[in-house]
């Protein structure tokens, strides 16, 4: 089975459809989403509602649960704190219903699912190989899908050695057959490795390869609505960089 994999919508939907497009333009037989499908972006309606129709998996991201009110907006930036507020207020009651019933964490078979990491499913930052290596430790399967950082990037360890990784570019294919992964396929709607394209997973459970995609999208429709919304414009402004 081949699995689509997402993660880090954050209510931007001409992204997220980009991405759908190009899902069901390959042999992808599922969606798995790693959460925050709503956070920073003017669309969170749309986003949820393309989840729920789409997604066989979806988990909770530390936006979505801020939105349900299960996190402190003390823990999060004031750009970021700013459009959860306004999403609490605009959302429709059954997609907030829907996120509710979202954990952080998860498993498929051979692989754990996780917002962010094996370590701390909503918070971590896994962006280091020391950090990898401690989450290689305590996860309990040989591959974790992770999210959250909005970089796309893989992370392996084999036996007798130490953890190495990097970030992954658009068209690499990894063998991961052997061996422990981390695997994040990067951000769809806020990508921050400089490249402003939506980023997604494709993870082949037959062969165990994991190819890394990127996909074009209307940057300019998406930061227009974010300014409609009157949402800072410093969320506006990233995405055009990748930042």
């Amino acid at each position: 089975m081949k699995v689509a994999v997402v993660s880090d919508i954050h209510a931007n939907r001409h992204a997220f459809e980009a991405t759908l497009e190009a899902v069901a333009d390959s042999d992808a037989s599922e969606l798995w989403c790693l959460g925050d499908l709503v956070g920073y972006g003017a669309e969170p309606d749309a986003c949820v509602e393309l989840a729920r129709e789409h997604a066989a998996v979806c988990l909770a991201g530390n936006h979505d649960l801020a939105v349900t009110g299960e996190l402190p907006l003390e823990e999060f930036s004031r750009g970021a704190s700013l459009a959860v507020e306004w999403t609490r207020e605009v959302i429709d009651p059954e997609n907030l219903a829907f996120l509710q019933t979202l954990s952080p964490q998860g498993a498929e078979g051979p692989v754990g699912l996780y917002h962010a990491s094996p370590r701390d499913p909503v918070w971590e930052y896994v962006l280091s190989a020391l950090l990898a290596e401690l989450c290689m430790d305590v996860q309990s399967q040989r591959i974790s899908l992770i999210g959250h950082s909005h970089v796309a990037l893989s992370f392996e360890r084999h036996e007798g050695q130490l953890a190495t990784g990097e970030p992954r570019r658009e068209g690499i294919t990894l063998d991961v057959a052997q061996g422990e992964w981390l695997l994040n396929p990067g951000s769809v709607g806020q990508p921050r490795d400089g490249d402003p394209r939506a980023a997604w997973l494709l993870l082949d459970l037959d062969e165990m390869t994991a190819t890394f995609h990127r996909c074009d999208y209307d940057i300019a429709g998406a930061a227009a609505a974010i300014r409609a919304a009157r949402l800072p414009d410093s969320l506006a402004e990233r995405l055009e960089y990748g930042q």
